[in-house]
């Protein structure tokens, strides 16, 4: 590709962002610091896995704002889904108190039966709890999921499926550089 095509190229991204060349670059180079800076705030453990290459590229890729649209919407995404999560199982717990109640309030038992029948009665609402939970959990997981998927497609440097604990905390860090960066102004 000739540096003519190169340079048509990099003035329609430049328009497409509304930034100058020089604009552009002052705001790399304020991205990248600061995911450097960020960075080295974070225990040994992780610094390890965030090599220059990859906060490079990350920097980059945050440039025309897309990705913290992204981001800020996979956020909304997750805060009405934990919401409505939380509601069924408010909900479960709730049916599980009112079944409690009516076994209290049913005067065909003697109380011996009625003790008998709470026990009974609190250990299968613990293994319907704990199912329940898992389930939560369960949908939970295939939401990060969804959100690594998305973040992969989008190209942001760091994101791919996967359910690596130490990758997944990897990609909870970069997710909090993508946030405090958008909180911030480029300076002029």
């Amino acid at each position: 590709m000739s540096s003519d095509n190169i340079a048509g190229m990099e003035n329609e991204e430049n328009c497409e962002i509304g930034l100058s060349p020089e604009d552009l670059q002052r705001k790399l180079y304020f991205l990248n610091e600061q995911l450097q800076v960020m960075a080295k705030d974070l225990p040994l453990k992780y610094q390890q896995r965030l090599p220059h290459e990859l906060l490079c590229g990350l920097a980059e890729s945050l440039l025309d704002n897309t990705v913290f649209g992204i981001v800020d919407n996979l956020m909304d995404i997750q805060h009405v889904t934990e919401k409505q999560l939380f509601q069924q199982r408010l909900q479960f717990l709730n049916k599980h108190t009112l079944a409690m109640q009516e076994l209290a309030m049913d005067t065909r038992m003697d109380d011996v039966a009625k003790t008998k029948h709470r026990t009974l009665l609190q250990a299968t609402h613990r293994k319907e709890l704990q199912l329940f939970d898992m389930k939560l959990v369960n949908e939970l997981d295939k939401k990060v999921c969804d959100q690594q998927r998305i973040l992969e497609m989008a190209g942001v440097p760091g994101f791919e499926v996967t359910n690596d604990p130490i990758k997944i905390q990897v990609q909870i860090r970069l997710l909090d550089f993508i946030l405090r960066l958008s909180q911030m102004q480029v300076p002029p």
